[in-house]
């Protein structure tokens, strides 16, 4: 496993980093929504282009001098910035080892988030003055729902953060109260689904407070969703964070021959939460591996899910009926979790004997609502209503 992209290039081309950085999870997830801002614009164009959604009107006053809650807003900005910045430059031995925890932690260098607010209030503070006019224009402009997508993306990243960890909170409550402070401000432990829908919900949001519909705004996420869970994922097989698969001691399968042994368990060695047991002449950090192989999970949702969204790409233009493709999106979504759960390590929750996981409970609200979805908007369809 790799915990930075510098141990792959290590591995594979003999390089000599001797940090590992950046993580490649958080490389990874990088990546997986860049990919989903990116097919959410491709789309966004595409229905602005056919009439589905219009350019918004949006008035601009031009000569202004900075206000109070510009400077504020650039202030705090900067302070959190030069906050972090200041304790990577004075501790980066302390950062290096362990950069998601650093990071979502409260430690940081309050002499540099002094200076890092000071000088973005005085950047922001010249570019208003050097704008400034005797007399303030107003300006009328038209902003195509395209234009939006680097803000829902924010929107998104932040409501997904939030949600990602509070469910995670809720999943694992016992170990939550055992040490609150330092669960939530850990750089692990993530809750893909509690991610989804509190960065689904914050996207909405934004969309619906700027005229976009929010059934064509999810149609024209929910490819990109796929495919950036499942590139996510791949984070995950290469840091080994720990999302893997119950213990799997069955010889792999005749059909499976040609594929590398890895594929079918795998100890998840070097894995990032240094989880196992200690590999024999390894020193350093993550010098861990499985006691016993156990599916890789990972692997196979990154497989799943890119399969997936090229599924859903073929099929987006078939529906012109607002929420069709979201509600595909849904099914595919819930079919594709519960079956994974079925052989990933999750805690379980007992309730009048029956045994499920928080994700399994999910899934099936979500395929759930995706039939519902589906079924009820066919009709309309077919009835010419929508």
């Amino acid at each position: 496993m790799y915990a930075g992209l510098s141990d792959i290039l290590n591995d594979f081309f003999g390089t000599h980093f001797a940090v590992s950085f950046p993580p490649t999870f958080g490389t990874m997830v990088a990546i997986s929504f860049l990919l989903a801002a990116w097919t959410m614009k491709l789309e966004l164009k595409r229905k602005e282009s056919l009439g589905m959604l219009s350019a918004s009107k949006e008035t601009l006053v031009i000569g202004k001098p900075a206000s109070t809650s510009e400077l504020l807003g650039n202030g705090i900005f900067g302070f959190i910035l030069g906050y972090k910045l200041g304790f990577i430059f004075m501790e980066s031995a302390q950062f290096f080892n362990d950069p998601p925890g650093i990071l979502l932690s409260t430690k940081g260098n309050w002499f540099g988030g002094l200076a890092g607010a000071v000088l973005f209030v005085y950047l922001k503070y010249r570019e208003k003055n050097a704008e400034k006019l005797a007399e303030p224009k107003e300006k009328e402009i038209l902003v195509s729902p395209y234009m939006r997508v680097p803000e829902i993306t924010m929107a998104a990243a932040f409501g997904g953060l939030i949600g990602a960890k509070l469910f995670h909170i809720f999943e694992y409550w016992s170990d939550f109260m055992a040490d609150p402070v330092g669960m939530f401000f850990s750089g692990s432990g993530l809750t893909m689904y509690g991610g989804l829908i509190v960065g689904a919900i914050a996207s909405i949001w934004y969309g619906r407070k700027h005229g976009i519909p929010a059934l064509q705004l999810s149609d024209a996420a929910a490819p990109g969703l796929m495919l950036a869970y499942g590139t996510g994922r791949i984070g995950c097989q290469l840091a080994g964070d720990g999302d893997w698969g119950i213990i799997n001691m069955a010889p792999k399968p005749g059909w499976m021959s040609f594929l590398p042994d890895w594929f079918w368990s795998f100890k998840y060695p070097h894995n990032v939460v240094s989880e196992g047991v200690q590999i024999p002449g390894c020193e350093g950090k993550h010098c861990f591996e499985l006691m016993h192989a156990v599916y890789p999970t990972p692997l196979y949702e990154s497989i799943a899910c890119i399969l997936l969204f090229f599924v859903i790409w073929s099929l987006r233009k078939r529906f012109r009926v607002p929420g069709m493709i979201f509600s595909i999106y849904l099914i595919f979504n819930g079919i594709e979790r519960l079956l994974i759960e079925s052989i990933r390590v999750n805690s379980k929750y007992h309730v009048a004997g029956i045994d499920f996981t928080q994700a399994q409970l999910i899934s099936l609200l979500l395929l759930a609502t995706g039939l519902i979805g589906f079924f009820y908007l066919r009709s309309k369809e077919k009835k010419g209503i929508a």
